[in-house]
């Protein structure tokens, strides 16, 4: 029994986590946002953010493999500011989550997934859209000090990493260093937030903890499913296939932060 839950919840979870994993191997991108989202419709947010962390780890390991040792190098230079300061705000997210009321945190969760949602469409313009990419995501130390901190302190609290995947993207790299460089970020980030979350004593218990480094098998098995799919479904499916799976997930959370789903 899982988090007090029926062997059926246990099997659930693991879809869940195999169907997050998929998401990430099609987009490059997601399985922590699908992931947390999910269980967050159906166990305590805080509960679900520690638990995806392992399984993001297996996923993160298994796509990083895809960088070669000089990419590895040179990209870890190249977004260093970036990422340490994202491992900062990543910290403190971490030692603030457990004191964040339950319901707030659902519908903090939901306007996030959909307003990425809204922001990455191309359906509707969204005004002051192509503005604040250009005046937010500029390639420079300060501007991934900020983006990082920011996109930290979101991430470590709620696995929600949208900011720095959208930082990411605007910098143009080709889809297969785009993941591998993505894969690499959240790699090490993932890594000391393992860490953090035992010493804070975030999971709920022992049993809760070897839940979720058993997750990691059907997060690895649905990745490698989605860079299956990836080789046959074109990128304008692939984003209607993602988005689609995060306006459901948001709108859930939304409606039972209210408590009406």
């Amino acid at each position: 029994m899982l988090l007090g839950l029926d062997s059926t919840f246990v099997v659930a979870f693991a879809f869940v986590v195999l169907v997050a994993g998929a998401v990430n191997g099609l987009a490059g991108f997601g399985f922590a946002l699908v992931g947390t989202m999910a269980l967050a419709t159906t166990i305590d947010p805080a509960t679900a953010v520690v638990f995806m962390i392992a399984p993001i780890i297996a996923v993160n390991l298994s796509l990083v493999r895809d960088l070669s040792t000089d990419q590895l190098r040179t990209c870890g230079q190249r977004f260093a500011p970036l990422t340490l300061a994202a491992l900062v705000g990543t910290v403190v997210g971490l030692v603030v989550l457990d004191s964040v009321p339950t319901q707030p945190l659902k519908i903090s969760l939901g306007v996030v997934t959909l307003a990425y949602v809204t922001t990455t469409q191309n359906v509707v313009t969204v005004p002051g859209r192509d503005r604040v990419r250009e005046g937010c995501f500029v390639e420079s130390a300060p501007a991934m000090a900020g983006v990082g901190a920011v996109s930290g302190l979101l991430f470590g609290g709620t696995n929600v990493g949208v900011q720095l995947i959208a930082y990411l993207r605007s910098c143009d790299l080709p889809q297969g260093l785009f993941v591998g460089v993505v894969a690499m970020v959240f790699l090490g980030l993932n890594g000391v937030r393992v860490g953090v979350a035992g010493l804070l004593g975030l999971y709920p218990s022992t049993a809760v903890a070897g839940a979720s480094v058993a997750a990691a098998v059907p997060a690895v098995v649905g990745v490698a499913v989605g860079k299956r799919l990836r080789k046959t479904l074109n990128k304008r499916l692939r984003q209607v296939v993602v988005l689609g799976v995060l306006t459901v997930i948001g709108a859930r959370l939304v409606l039972a932060g209210f408590g009406i789903a």
